[in-house]
């Protein structure tokens, strides 16, 4: 790099070169800097972190730099110092933005699987209206240890109805590879580009925008000029057929598949973004395996990740932009997203039926009314890149319920049915957690209830629970539900589960040493994985269906009305190996649940104790607890973390025959 100077005097003093000496355009520009913040049209502004002049001896230059991690602007993961045109237009107006620039930084750290590691966002257009999509986004990447990377942009779609967490990008290669060309590992990384830039090398874009086309035009010394032009008012992508396999290979396993309203982003308000809107986030790769790249963040310290290369910053000698008279005004986006980041974004406002729950915290509290509650230790909301989630959260010891030795941050159904009458829960989620401690031998340990029939009467059993379970050092988990049975008789010490498979293994799978494993399931469920289920009870029967990309819709049915387990030659061979041993070997009364009142539950209810293996070795998991400490617990990975985006709760319905 021949970088001579940075802004300043060498007595410290503010240099009298400002960002508008070189490019005299800020008057029409927001401008949103690392931290978050909105400063306005940076007129005479320099911010010596993020925003201010440099010069080499190719002349002076307007600096844009932006850390891994840090505050953010509006909804996004990624923190930027970027302008942001205060005048919107549609895609009839005639507008244009051109660019010469030269990358001088990416991230030196992220998961090179992920698509947008090593990534900034050099030049945007923006959506004001809305599901305010990106119908064009500049990128530069290049992975660590090669001299050149990549140059390509992004179309993405303006999703068809309200739902755009299904939206996707289009991405084409300008010089080396488009943006789907990841490692085949964390550090491991694909051949460098012949034909790709350099870090330091200058290359420009022109955006022009006529009768509702984008005609994109990109040059370096060098490399050959490339042209490509878009139309923004009329899709390509309306039906599923018409998804390009590209899309189909990067975001349909993160269930991102949606279809593109017909007429795109015509009526929509449009503005250019320029600068430099970093890629590479400190988010764990689980959640979201497109765009959260696992980097260094030093906990948001800015100076740490400047010092070790963990930011962006790019360099721009020359920009312009042509606004027509028919744009218009651009604050209602600033109004609606500046400081949104740090705006509390309430689980019922993702979800919108906990009016019909209370909720059980993993600290023991709880709260009847949580239509305007979060918790930050439990429960509370997270935006992934695509859409919010609903996150429960839960040690592995806190303080519970008073016929439980396990935690849950777990919501309570205030409705009670009985089989008869009948009640239906649905959830789409993803499990981000289970405990890395625990006795292997123990079924119970490594697991998580996320979905609960539980009876409020009698012995108040559960004829239903839906796990997750995953052992230390597999990548694939799985997914079982069990049927407690309702005893007969007073003496309910007798109860016993059974385990029936979704995905992977049941409950009786265990590992013949305390820090061993079984076989990995082949066909199991990975964290930050996402997969559905349906619990449908209807006049006495439970009909279960479970269903995941890439898996088998598996589905289920079981009497709750009418037991199968009314004498002791009915109990399972399952039961036989896994209750019988510690005294657990009851009969069902006939009637199971008939007549009793249930209710739903939904959220993380934590299987992995610290109770002592001798005291029950199927229930107690012999964890790590740190002595309550919760803490320390969830810094260490003993606890349990379940995301939800969907969820719904009413009345039974005939099934489908």
């Amino acid at each position: 790099m021949n970088k001579k100077k940075d802004g300043l005097k060498e007595d410290g003093e503010s240099s009298k070169v400002k960002a508008n000496d070189v490019i005299p355009f800020f008057q029409h520009w927001n401008l949103i800097l690392g931290d978050g913040s909105n400063v306005g049209p940076a007129t005479d502004y320099e911010n010596q972190d993020f925003f201010y002049t440099a010069s080499d001896d190719d002349g002076d230059w307007v600096v844009f730099k932006s850390p891994n991690g840090g505050s953010t602007h509006g909804s996004s993961n990624n923190t930027r110092t970027e302008l942001a045109q205060l005048k919107k237009w549609t895609p009839m107006t005639e507008a244009k933005m051109n660019a010469t620039l030269k990358v001088m930084n990416v991230s030196a750290t992220g998961d090179a699987r992920v698509a947008s590691t090593h990534s900034v966002v050099v030049g945007q257009i923006h959506s004001a209206d809305g599901h305010e999509n990106e119908p064009l986004k500049i990128f530069y990447k290049k992975f660590p240890g090669h001299t050149k990377g990549s140059v390509f942009w992004h179309y993405e779609i303006n999703t068809e109805g309200e739902d755009n967490s299904q939206r996707w990008d289009y991405s084409h290669p300008v010089w080396g590879y488009d943006f789907s060309v990841v490692g085949t590992d964390e550090n491991t990384y694909p051949p460098e580009p012949e034909d790709g830039i350099a870090l330091n090398e200058e290359f420009s874009y022109e955006v022009e925008i006529k009768e509702g086309m984008m005609h994109l035009t990109f040059t370096s010394e060098g490399h050959e000029t490339k042209t490509f032009k878009k139309n923004l008012i009329s899709s390509e992508y309306a039906e599923r057929s018409e998804i390009p396999e590209q899309v189909r290979n990067l975001f349909f396993p993160i269930g991102q598949d949606g279809v593109e309203r017909k007429n795109a982003y015509a009526g929509e308000g449009l503005f250019f973004k320029l600068g430099t809107y970093n890629q590479t986030n400190g988010k764990d790769p689980k959640v979201n395996k497109v765009w959260c790249s696992g980097a260094e963040t030093h906990g948001g310290d800015l100076q740490k990740q400047y010092a070790d290369g963990n930011y962006a910053e790019v360099w721009f000698k020359s920009a312009d932009i042509t606004i027509s008279d028919e744009a218009i005004s651009n604050a209602g986006y600033f109004e609606a997203n500046d400081d949104l980041s740090t705006k509390t974004v309430y689980p019922h406002e993702v979800i919108p039926f906990m009016d019909k729950f209370k909720i059980l915290l993993g600290n023991g509290t709880t709260v009847e009314d949580i239509t305007a509650f979060e918790h930050k230790d439990f429960f509370y909301t997270v935006i992934d890149g695509t859409r919010r989630w609903v996150v429960y959260k839960t040690p592995n010891s806190g303080i519970t319920s008073k016929n439980s030795s396990n935690t849950r941050t777990e919501l309570h159904e205030k409705r009670d049915w009985t089989p008869e009458d009948g009640g239906k829960l649905t959830g789409t989620c993803k499990v981000m957690q289970v405990s890395v401690s625990g006795d292997a031998r123990v079924p119970a340990a490594y697991s998580v209830v996320i979905g609960q029939i539980h009876s409020g009467e009698g012995h108040e059993n559960e004829p239903l629970k839906i796990f997750y379970k995953k052992f230390p050092g597999h990548s694939k988990g799985s997914v079982f539900w069990n049927y407690e049975i309702n005893t007969a008789g007073d003496d309910n010490s007798d109860r016993w589960d059974f385990s029936t498979a979704v995905w992977g293994n049941d409950m009786s799978v265990t590992a013949s040493s305390q820090d061993g494993a079984p076989a990995e399931p082949v066909d199991g469920i990975e964290l930050g994985e996402e997969f559905s289920y349906e619990i449908n009870v209807y006049d006495g029967i439970m009909y279960l269906t479970f269903t995941s990309e890439g898996h088998e819709t598996k589905t289920f049915t079981k009497n709750l009305v009418a037991s199968e387990y009314i004498e002791r030659s009915d109990l399972p061979a399952q039961t036989q190996k896994l209750f019988v041993p510690i005294g657990q070997d009851g009969t069902e009364r006939a009637t199971a649940y008939k007549g009793e009142l249930n209710y739903f539950k939904q959220g993380a209810y934590n299987q992995t104790n610290g109770k002592s293996p001798e005291t029950n070795r199927v229930w107690s998991a012999g964890a790590e607890t740190y002595d309550g400490d919760i803490a320390k617990q969830y810094e260490n990975g003993c606890y349990t973390e379940v995301w939800f985006r969907e969820a719904t709760v009413g009345p039974g319905v005939m099934p489908n025959k």
